[in-house]
């Protein structure tokens, strides 16, 4: 006796918005350069990986603080730019931990990031002091 198989349908979810980019995000916007907007969506990642490094491999992260986000960012724009990442990041218009947290509501807000129900922009206020972490703060690797 030969089974009939039945024919698997096919769901199509069809957006009333498409999603925007993060050029017309920092364009509606106009606080952030796009260029904040990119640093901030590739530190997610970075920090992401980081987690997992530490606890080597075993780290399945679903759920980042914006404490622990905050922290990677600074990191990040560290190992980037040394000590012209106060600078660079200034230009773009982040000048607090706050700023971070800003543009990943935002990019939140537009379908880019999640954050659960007691996630809060305040907790990204103060986590480190931008003179202090990339400039009073920083060292020179020794060869």
């Amino acid at each position: 006796m030969k089974t009939a198989w039945a024919r698997p349908t096919l769901r199509v979810f069809v957006l009333t918005e498409p999603k925007k980019t993060i050029e017309e995000i920092a364009a509606l916007d106009g606080r952030y350069d796009v260029r904040a907007l990119q640093f901030v969506y590739e530190g997610l990642g970075r920090t992401v990986e980081r987690f997992r490094a530490e606890y080597e491999g075993s780290f399945e992260p679903h759920h980042i603080s914006g404490a622990q986000l905050a922290g990677g960012l600074g990191d990040f724009a560290m190992d980037r730019w040394g000590r012209l990442a106060r600078m660079v990041l200034g230009r773009w218009g982040i000048t607090t931990t706050r700023d971070f947290g800003e543009i990943v509501y935002l990019m939140i807000e537009y379908g880019w990031m999640s954050a659960q129900d007691s996630d809060r922009v305040e907790d990204f206020d103060g986590v480190f002091d931008f003179e202090q972490n990339f400039e009073k703060g920083f060292r020179f690797n020794s060869v």
